[in-house]
Parts: C-alpha cells; structure tokens; sequence
C-alpha cells in the first residue's frame, strides 16, 4: 500500500513540475515576443526603447486619435487643435 501513495505523490509531483516548467517556457518567450516588438518598433521609428518614450508615442497616438474622432464629429476647430498637439508631440518624439 505504501508503493501506491509513494507512485502517486511522484506522478502528482511530476505533473505539477510540468505545468510549471510549461507556464514558466510560456510567459518567458512572451516577454521575448513583447521586448522584440517594442525594440523594432522604437528602431523602425528612430526613437529609444525607453518607457518614457512609448508613453509620449502613446500620448501622440491618442491626440491624432482624438483629432480623427473630432473630424467624425465635423468639429473642424477642435480637430485642427487636436491634431496640431498630436503633431508636435510626436515631431518631439521622431526628429
């Protein structure tokens, strides 16, 4: 009987350690993935793969965004403004 309970705590063990090391292959060729795509895209864009730098490209992104939505709308002064902001922001950013 002892045999039995030592066969299944090792199985059980063994099987625990494969999801382990499955999860842990997984989430580490993800962070591969995702520090690949940030370096190639602050290549592609002239720019450091900082942080603070894909902050302020986020910034610009979402002021261009907003000046898109703002000509949707037919607001031709705020869409001007937010496009003009998102402009400079990101001329700051890729000079």
């Amino acid at each position: 009987m002892e045999e039995f309970f030592t066969w299944a705590g090792r199985t059980l063990g063994d099987a625990i350690r494969f999801v382990v090391d499955l999860l842990t292959g997984f989430f580490a060729n993800i962070g591969d993935a995702a520090r690949g795509f940030l370096d190639g895209l602050a290549g592609a864009l002239g720019i450091s793969p900082s942080l603070v730098s894909m902050a302020v490209l986020l910034i610009g992104l979402w002021l261009l965004w907003a000046g898109v939505r703002a000509l949707m709308r037919r607001a031709i002064l705020g869409a001007l403004i937010w496009l003009l902001l998102g402009v400079t922001v990101l001329s700051w950013l890729i000079y």
